[in-house]
Protein backbone atom coordinates (compact mmCIF):
# COMPACT_ATOMS: atom_id res chain seq x y z
CA UNK A 1 0.00 0.00 0.00
CA UNK A 2 1.00 3.65 -0.51
CA UNK A 3 2.57 5.31 2.54
CA UNK A 4 0.70 8.19 4.21
CA UNK A 5 3.46 10.70 3.42
CA UNK A 6 3.03 9.92 -0.28
CA UNK A 7 -0.69 10.60 -0.04
CA UNK A 8 -0.01 14.02 1.44
CA UNK A 9 2.66 14.99 -1.09
CA UNK A 10 0.63 13.82 -4.05
CA UNK A 11 -2.40 15.80 -2.91
CA UNK A 12 -0.35 18.98 -2.42
CA UNK A 13 1.05 18.72 -5.94
CA UNK A 14 -2.40 18.27 -7.44
CA UNK A 15 -2.01 14.57 -8.27
CA UNK A 16 -5.08 13.16 -6.57
CA UNK A 17 -5.98 11.34 -9.78
CA UNK A 18 -2.55 9.70 -9.90
CA UNK A 19 -2.95 8.54 -6.31
CA UNK A 20 -6.41 7.13 -7.09
CA UNK A 21 -5.03 5.18 -10.06
CA UNK A 22 -2.32 3.58 -7.92
CA UNK A 23 -4.78 2.64 -5.19
CA UNK A 24 -7.31 1.16 -7.63
CA UNK A 25 -4.58 -1.03 -9.15
CA UNK A 26 -4.28 -2.55 -5.68
CA UNK A 27 -8.04 -3.00 -5.41
CA UNK A 28 -8.29 -4.82 -8.72
CA UNK A 29 -5.78 -7.48 -7.64
CA UNK A 30 -7.93 -8.19 -4.58
CA UNK A 31 -11.21 -8.67 -6.44
CA UNK A 32 -12.31 -11.31 -8.94
CA UNK A 33 -15.10 -9.20 -10.44
CA UNK A 34 -16.55 -5.72 -10.35
CA UNK A 35 -18.21 -4.70 -7.07
CA UNK A 36 -20.65 -2.40 -8.84
CA UNK A 37 -23.07 -3.31 -11.61
CA UNK A 38 -25.82 -1.49 -13.46
CA UNK A 39 -29.08 -2.04 -11.64
CA UNK A 40 -31.52 0.21 -13.48
CA UNK A 41 -34.18 -1.48 -15.59
CA UNK A 42 -36.11 -0.30 -18.63
CA UNK A 43 -39.26 -1.66 -20.28
CA UNK A 44 -38.42 -3.79 -23.32
CA UNK A 45 -41.59 -5.53 -24.60
CA UNK A 46 -44.81 -7.36 -23.74
CA UNK A 47 -45.29 -11.12 -23.78
CA UNK A 48 -48.29 -13.32 -23.07
CA UNK A 49 -48.80 -14.22 -19.43
CA UNK A 50 -48.26 -17.91 -18.63
CA UNK A 51 -50.51 -19.47 -16.03
CA UNK A 52 -48.77 -19.97 -12.72
CA UNK A 53 -46.35 -17.07 -13.15
CA UNK A 54 -46.18 -14.18 -10.73
CA UNK A 55 -48.76 -11.50 -11.48
CA UNK A 56 -46.34 -8.78 -10.41
CA UNK A 57 -45.54 -7.54 -13.92
CA UNK A 58 -48.95 -7.91 -15.56
CA UNK A 59 -49.94 -4.83 -17.56
CA UNK A 60 -53.45 -4.32 -16.17
CA UNK A 61 -54.15 -1.32 -18.40
CA UNK A 62 -53.49 -3.44 -21.48
CA UNK A 63 -55.65 -6.21 -19.99
CA UNK A 64 -58.54 -3.74 -19.62
CA UNK A 65 -58.27 -2.83 -23.30
CA UNK A 66 -57.64 -6.26 -24.81
CA UNK A 67 -59.07 -8.70 -22.25
CA UNK A 68 -55.76 -10.60 -22.53
CA UNK A 69 -53.04 -10.88 -19.93
CA UNK A 70 -49.59 -9.63 -20.92
CA UNK A 71 -46.57 -9.24 -18.70
CA UNK A 72 -44.00 -6.50 -19.09
CA UNK A 73 -40.54 -7.71 -19.95
CA UNK A 74 -37.64 -5.56 -18.75
CA UNK A 75 -34.00 -5.44 -19.69
CA UNK A 76 -31.22 -4.36 -17.39
CA UNK A 77 -29.11 -1.37 -18.28
CA UNK A 78 -25.40 -2.10 -18.41
CA UNK A 79 -24.06 1.22 -17.11
CA UNK A 80 -24.27 2.44 -13.55
CA UNK A 81 -24.87 5.98 -12.33
CA UNK A 82 -23.22 6.86 -9.04
CA UNK A 83 -23.46 10.00 -6.88
CA UNK A 84 -20.70 10.42 -4.28
CA UNK A 85 -21.79 12.64 -1.38
CA UNK A 86 -19.30 14.13 1.11
CA UNK A 87 -20.05 15.92 4.38
CA UNK A 88 -17.70 18.95 4.42
CA UNK A 89 -18.83 20.45 7.75
CA UNK A 90 -16.15 21.69 10.17
CA UNK A 91 -16.26 18.52 12.29
CA UNK A 92 -15.00 16.52 9.30
CA UNK A 93 -11.65 18.36 9.57
CA UNK A 94 -11.00 16.63 12.91
CA UNK A 95 -8.34 15.79 13.96
CA UNK A 96 -6.44 18.88 12.86
CA UNK A 97 -3.82 17.05 10.81
CA UNK A 98 -3.35 15.84 7.25
CA UNK A 99 -5.10 12.48 7.76
CA UNK A 100 -8.41 13.74 9.13
CA UNK A 101 -11.97 12.59 8.41
CA UNK A 102 -12.40 14.82 5.38
CA UNK A 103 -9.09 13.76 3.86
CA UNK A 104 -10.11 10.12 4.39
CA UNK A 105 -13.39 10.80 2.55
CA UNK A 106 -11.75 12.71 -0.31
CA UNK A 107 -9.14 9.99 -0.94
CA UNK A 108 -11.83 7.29 -0.80
CA UNK A 109 -14.04 9.27 -3.20
CA UNK A 110 -11.16 9.79 -5.64
CA UNK A 111 -10.47 6.04 -5.64
CA UNK A 112 -14.13 5.24 -6.26
CA UNK A 113 -14.24 7.71 -9.16
CA UNK A 114 -11.25 5.96 -10.73
CA UNK A 115 -12.86 2.54 -10.22
CA UNK A 116 -16.15 3.69 -11.79
CA UNK A 117 -14.25 5.40 -14.60
CA UNK A 118 -12.62 2.08 -15.53
CA UNK A 119 -16.08 0.51 -15.72
CA UNK A 120 -17.21 3.38 -18.00
CA UNK A 121 -19.88 4.28 -15.45
CA UNK A 122 -21.24 7.77 -14.86
CA UNK A 123 -20.32 9.49 -11.59
CA UNK A 124 -21.37 12.75 -9.94
CA UNK A 125 -20.25 14.58 -6.80
CA UNK A 126 -22.10 16.40 -4.01
CA UNK A 127 -20.73 18.38 -1.03
CA UNK A 128 -22.79 19.56 1.92
CA UNK A 129 -22.34 21.22 5.29
CA UNK A 130 -24.97 23.71 6.50
CA UNK A 131 -26.59 23.31 3.07
CA UNK A 132 -25.85 21.70 -0.29
CA UNK A 133 -22.67 23.37 -1.61
CA UNK A 134 -22.04 21.37 -4.79
CA UNK A 135 -24.08 18.96 -6.85
CA UNK A 136 -23.00 17.75 -10.28
CA UNK A 137 -24.90 15.45 -12.58
CA UNK A 138 -23.36 12.02 -13.12
CA UNK A 139 -21.30 11.85 -16.32
CA UNK A 140 -18.58 9.61 -17.70
CA UNK A 141 -16.46 12.00 -19.81
CA UNK A 142 -12.75 12.62 -19.19
CA UNK A 143 -13.44 16.35 -18.83
CA UNK A 144 -16.05 15.67 -16.15
CA UNK A 145 -13.69 13.39 -14.22
CA UNK A 146 -11.00 16.10 -14.29
CA UNK A 147 -13.52 18.58 -12.86
CA UNK A 148 -14.47 16.17 -10.05
CA UNK A 149 -10.82 15.66 -9.09
CA UNK A 150 -10.26 19.43 -9.03
CA UNK A 151 -13.24 19.90 -6.69
CA UNK A 152 -11.96 17.14 -4.40
CA UNK A 153 -8.50 18.74 -4.29
CA UNK A 154 -10.04 22.04 -3.16
CA UNK A 155 -11.46 20.24 -0.11
CA UNK A 156 -8.01 19.18 1.07
CA UNK A 157 -7.04 22.75 1.95
CA UNK A 158 -10.41 24.45 2.34
CA UNK A 159 -10.71 24.59 6.13
CA UNK A 160 -10.80 28.06 7.66
CA UNK A 161 -10.98 28.11 11.47
CA UNK A 162 -12.63 31.54 11.34
CA UNK A 163 -15.50 30.22 9.21
CA UNK A 164 -17.35 27.48 11.06
CA UNK A 165 -19.84 25.33 9.16
CA UNK A 166 -22.38 23.12 10.88
CA UNK A 167 -23.92 19.88 9.64
CA UNK A 168 -27.32 19.95 7.96
CA UNK A 169 -27.42 16.49 6.43
CA UNK A 170 -31.22 16.35 6.49
CA UNK A 171 -32.02 19.23 4.11
CA UNK A 172 -29.00 18.40 1.95
CA UNK A 173 -30.00 14.76 1.46
CA UNK A 174 -33.56 15.81 0.60
CA UNK A 175 -32.12 18.22 -1.99
CA UNK A 176 -29.90 15.49 -3.46
CA UNK A 177 -32.92 13.18 -3.73
CA UNK A 178 -34.80 15.87 -5.68
CA UNK A 179 -31.85 16.68 -7.94
CA UNK A 180 -30.83 13.10 -8.76
CA UNK A 181 -33.48 12.19 -11.31
CA UNK A 182 -32.22 8.84 -12.61
CA UNK A 183 -31.85 5.79 -10.45
CA UNK A 184 -28.35 5.83 -8.96
CA UNK A 185 -25.99 4.38 -6.42
CA UNK A 186 -25.64 7.05 -3.70
CA UNK A 187 -22.44 6.75 -1.63
CA UNK A 188 -22.37 9.04 1.43
CA UNK A 189 -19.32 9.88 3.57
CA UNK A 190 -20.22 11.58 6.88
CA UNK A 191 -19.32 11.54 10.57
CA UNK A 192 -23.08 11.77 11.31
CA UNK A 193 -22.44 14.31 14.06
CA UNK A 194 -25.83 15.94 13.93
CA UNK A 195 -28.31 16.42 16.77
CA UNK A 196 -29.38 12.99 18.18
CA UNK A 197 -32.89 14.43 18.49
CA UNK A 198 -33.00 14.67 14.68
CA UNK A 199 -32.39 10.96 13.98
CA UNK A 200 -35.97 10.44 12.78
CA UNK A 201 -35.63 13.37 10.36
CA UNK A 202 -32.29 12.03 9.11
CA UNK A 203 -33.86 8.71 8.21
CA UNK A 204 -36.82 10.41 6.58
CA UNK A 205 -34.27 12.09 4.31
CA UNK A 206 -32.49 8.78 3.62
CA UNK A 207 -35.87 7.16 2.93
CA UNK A 208 -36.47 9.94 0.39
CA UNK A 209 -33.47 8.55 -1.53
CA UNK A 210 -34.82 5.01 -1.22
CA UNK A 211 -38.27 6.15 -2.36
CA UNK A 212 -36.60 7.49 -5.51
CA UNK A 213 -35.29 3.92 -6.08
CA UNK A 214 -31.67 4.79 -5.32
CA UNK A 215 -29.33 2.31 -3.68
CA UNK A 216 -27.66 3.93 -0.65
CA UNK A 217 -24.27 3.17 0.92
CA UNK A 218 -23.38 5.07 4.10
CA UNK A 219 -19.74 5.26 5.19
CA UNK A 220 -19.71 6.40 8.82
CA UNK A 221 -16.35 8.18 9.09
CA UNK A 222 -14.91 8.52 12.61
CA UNK A 223 -11.69 8.93 14.55
CA UNK A 224 -12.75 5.98 16.69
CA UNK A 225 -9.89 6.22 19.18
CA UNK A 226 -10.87 9.71 20.31
CA UNK A 227 -14.47 10.27 19.23
CA UNK A 228 -15.97 6.94 20.30
CA UNK A 229 -13.51 5.25 22.69
CA UNK A 230 -12.54 8.64 24.21
CA UNK A 231 -9.02 7.35 24.63
CA UNK A 232 -7.41 10.50 26.03
CA UNK A 233 -4.82 11.08 28.74
CA UNK A 234 -6.27 11.88 32.14
CA UNK A 235 -5.28 15.52 32.29
CA UNK A 236 -7.19 18.77 31.83
CA UNK A 237 -8.32 19.46 28.24
CA UNK A 238 -10.11 22.33 26.59
CA UNK A 239 -12.64 20.78 24.23
CA UNK A 240 -13.72 22.95 21.29
CA UNK A 241 -16.82 22.26 19.18
CA UNK A 242 -15.42 22.58 15.65
CA UNK A 243 -18.82 23.56 14.24
CA UNK A 244 -19.89 26.20 16.79
CA UNK A 245 -16.62 27.20 18.49
CA UNK A 246 -18.11 26.49 21.93
CA UNK A 247 -15.43 25.59 24.52
CA UNK A 248 -15.50 23.37 27.59
CA UNK A 249 -12.65 22.59 30.01
CA UNK A 250 -12.67 19.26 31.87
CA UNK A 251 -10.82 16.06 32.74
CA UNK A 252 -11.72 13.10 30.44
CA UNK A 253 -12.03 10.69 33.37
CA UNK A 254 -14.94 12.74 34.77
CA UNK A 255 -17.19 11.97 31.80
CA UNK A 256 -15.57 9.07 29.95
CA UNK A 257 -17.94 6.25 30.93
CA UNK A 258 -21.12 8.27 30.45
CA UNK A 259 -19.84 9.74 27.18
CA UNK A 260 -18.91 6.32 25.77
CA UNK A 261 -22.29 4.84 26.67
CA UNK A 262 -24.22 7.66 25.03
CA UNK A 263 -22.14 8.05 21.85
CA UNK A 264 -22.01 4.30 21.27
CA UNK A 265 -25.77 3.98 21.81
CA UNK A 266 -26.40 6.84 19.36
CA UNK A 267 -24.22 5.40 16.60
CA UNK A 268 -25.55 1.88 17.20
CA UNK A 269 -29.09 3.16 16.72
CA UNK A 270 -28.08 4.75 13.42
CA UNK A 271 -26.48 1.50 12.25
CA UNK A 272 -29.53 -0.59 13.18
CA UNK A 273 -31.94 1.85 11.54
CA UNK A 274 -29.80 1.87 8.40
CA UNK A 275 -30.02 -1.92 8.22
CA UNK A 276 -33.81 -1.76 8.78
CA UNK A 277 -34.08 0.70 5.89
CA UNK A 278 -31.94 -1.49 3.60
CA UNK A 279 -29.10 1.01 3.61
CA UNK A 280 -25.63 -0.51 3.37
CA UNK A 281 -23.83 0.77 6.50
CA UNK A 282 -20.03 0.72 6.71
CA UNK A 283 -18.10 1.90 9.82
CA UNK A 284 -14.98 3.73 8.64
CA UNK A 285 -12.31 4.40 11.27
CA UNK A 286 -9.70 6.75 9.79
CA UNK A 287 -6.92 4.98 11.71
CA UNK A 288 -7.50 1.89 9.55
CA UNK A 289 -6.79 3.89 6.39
CA UNK A 290 -9.18 4.47 3.56
CA UNK A 291 -7.46 1.86 1.34
CA UNK A 292 -8.17 -0.96 3.80
CA UNK A 293 -11.75 0.17 4.53
CA UNK A 294 -12.60 0.46 0.83
CA UNK A 295 -10.92 -2.79 -0.14
CA UNK A 296 -12.66 -4.67 2.67
CA UNK A 297 -16.02 -3.28 1.58
CA UNK A 298 -15.49 -3.80 -2.16
CA UNK A 299 -14.39 -7.42 -1.76
CA UNK A 300 -17.41 -8.10 0.42
CA UNK A 301 -19.68 -6.47 -2.13
CA UNK A 302 -18.15 -8.28 -5.13
CA UNK A 303 -18.80 -11.63 -3.40
CA UNK A 304 -22.47 -10.70 -2.98
CA UNK A 305 -22.94 -9.96 -6.69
Amino acid sequence: MIESINRVNLAHFGNLELLAKQVVEGFITGMHKSPFHGFSVEFAEHRLYNKGESTRHIDWKLFARSDKMFTKKYEEETNLRCQIVIDTSSSMYYPMKEDNKLHFSVYAAASLIELLKRQRDAVGLSFFNDDLKLHTQSKSSERHHAYLYSELEKCLSAFDETKKSETNAIDSIHAIAELTHQRSLIIIFSDLLDEPSKTDELFQALQHLKHRKHEVILFHVTDKKNEIDFNLENRPYTFVDMETGEKMRLQPAEIKEKYKLEIQAYFKEIELRAIQNRIDFMPADIDEGYEQILLKYLIKRSKMM
